[in-house]
């Protein structure tokens, strides 16, 4: 990727990579391109991609990381403080409902399920900010981002509980926002307009979605990884240094549409 912003002496670590089809590596590639050092925390059934994946970073740091519990956040950021040090940006690119609840009527969601999607989904990213905190391995002046949709606002045919909870995550970043404030840290979340990645496969009908976004938006078209991987350098990087709390649109113009 072409240099256009310089992060050089800064670290930032990335939670969700899964494949090279990730928003998350694509945020992680164009970090570690304009000269910021990476970590990738990651699930264990992820581990031989993430590792392939590795090799095109500039020296890495790799640990397993779930968030389905406290102690498994906790033991990442333990091997992140002897490992790595202190970070100066983090990138929170995580996200999980049954398939079964990415369809048909949102009501009949079990309690079970609802939870672990919020888990996940949502709790997670004070988690991962609450352990960051603990260990001390946030430095001031840094930035966090995490990824949602615009169904957390409007009710889109088929993201179901996925809508409820990334409404709950984008609550939390003007929260976070408010306790990190202090210490001249920003958080902000970037909303993507449909992209074809593994997970985005889990949402029934998902390229008649793609379709209506070209076919509405002012712009005319889908937008790509390497688009939010862009907007993701701005937003870590000291030009933003005064934007927080925000969700930052990222989709062609879609989000604007009324009729």
């Amino acid at each position: 990727m072409k240099k256009t912003l310089d992060l050089a002496g800064k670290k930032a670590v990335v939670f969700g990579v899964a494949t090279d089809k990730s928003i998350g590596w694509s945020i992680a590639k164009a970090l570690n391109d304009n000269g910021c050092r990476i970590a990738l925390g990651y699930q264990e059934r992820a581990e031989p991609y993430v590792k392939e994946l590795a090799k095109e970073l500039k020296e890495p740091f790799l640990a397993q990381c779930d968030m389905v519990a406290d102690e498994f956040i906790e033991n990442f950021f333990e091997k992140l403080d002897k490992g790595f040090g202190k970070v100066d940006v983090i990138i929170h690119s995580v996200a999980f409902a049954k398939k079964d609840f990415l369809q048909g009527k949102y009501y009949n969601i079990e309690r079970r399920a609802y939870n672990t999607a919020q888990e996940v989904s949502a709790y997670s990213l004070p988690a991962v900010i609450k352990a960051a905190v603990k260990w001390n391995l946030l430095n001031g002046n840094g930035s966090i981002l995490t990824l949602t949709y615009l169904g957390s606002e409007k009710a889109v045919q088929n993201y179901n509980v996925m809508g409820v909870c990334k409404a709950a995550l984008e609550s939390s970043v003007r929260y976070l926002a408010l306790d990190l404030g202090e210490k001249g840290i920003r958080v902000n979340a970037i909303s993507a307009g449909p992209i074809a990645t593994m997970a985005a496969s889990g949402i029934t009908g998902f390229e008649g979605i793609l379709k209506h976004a070209a076919d509405k938006a002012p712009l005319k078209r889908n937008i790509s990884a390497e688009d939010v991987a862009n907007l993701a350098l701005f937003l870590c990087s000291d030009l933003s240094k005064n934007i927080t709390g925000q969700v930052v649109y990222v989709d062609a113009g879609y989000s604007i549409i009324g009729l």
